[in-house]
């Protein structure tokens, strides 16, 4: 049975909201993803074509255009309630990001320019709508930092040991299998050939993108237990380097059967696709174990109203 309310005379029933709706703060909203895009444009024209172009980091784009679907698709409730805008912390916020912003760019130092989008685009948010929206949107605000370009200094202090762990642990592995196979350093020898563990082997760059797209996974997935969404995103890290090592399997096998020139060519993109394929699986199979224990007890998904 279905009852109709009737509004008195006078009163106006509110239309429904359409998908394209923006919250009450309509025109600050525009003129602030206005002011970012404007900002931050010629940013990602610039990595565009230098550091997103790369296999390494190719994931940017990618990352952007998550934290951009995760900001418009909780619009509503980022922006629920009343607004309190915090003004004296969001223009504090705001000087700081810009001047961020003008360092970086006026000095070439892209970590600095690409980071400082998170401190601007929280202190807009403070400015709108205070620090109840920035609570709600801090996911998909510090998501961003997945786009940013890791600095070379912290590549270099990880890539060699990272590269030494997974060179030894092919060796080991292929040793115990029966192949003819021998290591200097991140040199791998196996019968005629010598291949070289390089720096995009060592899984420091897919570690970075993989824990990535865990988080996002967690996000979209809404567990409520904390404690499996950290066991979640911690267990990615081993998931990587196990990873990384099945993908030197992959090269060094298909050398050493086929030849070098298949372990050079297609092969080598196979072997990165194969990277992420035993990721994800892996990944998943490790949640739902973790289901298992978890949704018993009370860890399954929020509801998204």
């Amino acid at each position: 049975m279905s009852v109709e309310v009737t509004p008195p005379s006078g009163a106006v029933t509110p239309l429904p909201a359409s998908p394209l709706t923006l919250p009450g703060q309509g025109w600050g909203v525009v003129l602030l993803l206005v002011g970012f895009f404007c900002l931050y444009g010629p940013t990602y024209a610039h990595l565009a074509v230098s550091t997103w172009a790369t296999d390494e980091q190719g994931h940017g784009p990618l990352i952007v255009a998550a934290s951009a679907w995760l900001l418009w698709t909780a619009r509503g409730e980022i922006f629920a309630g009343p607004a309190r805008p915090a003004l004296g912390a969001g223009f504090g916020l705001l000087a700081f990001g810009l001047l961020c912003f003008m360092v970086g760019r006026s000095q070439s130092v892209i970590e600095l320019e690409a980071g400082s989008q998170v401190i601007v685009l929280a202190s807009g948010l403070l400015i709108l709508h205070g620090w109840g929206a920035l609570k709600r949107a801090w996911f998909p605000i510090l998501f961003l930092l997945f786009s940013v370009p890791l600095p070379g200094a912290l590549v270099q202090a990880i890539t060699m040991p990272l590269k030494h762990a997974v060179s030894v642990v092919a060796e080991k592995v292929l040793y115990l299998a029966g192949y003819p196979i021998g290591r200097s350093g991140v040199m791998l020898v196996i019968g005629p050939y010598q291949l070289l563990v390089a720096d995009a082997c060592s899984g420091l760059n897919s570690l970075f993108t993989l824990e990535a797209l865990g988080l996002l996974y967690m996000k979209v997935m809404r567990y409520q237990s904390k404690a499996r969404n950290v066991l979640l995103a911690v267990m990615i890290v081993p998931i990587s380097f196990v990873s990384n090592v099945a993908r030197v399997l992959v090269l060094v096998l298909i050398t050493y059967h086929l030849g070098d020139e298949a372990g050079q060519g297609f092969a080598h993109g196979f072997a990165g696709m194969v990277l992420f394929a035993i990721a994800l699986v892996l990944t998943f199979l490790f949640d739902r174990l973790l289901a298992a224990r978890f949704d018993r007890d009370g860890g399954a998904r929020a509801e998204v109203r």
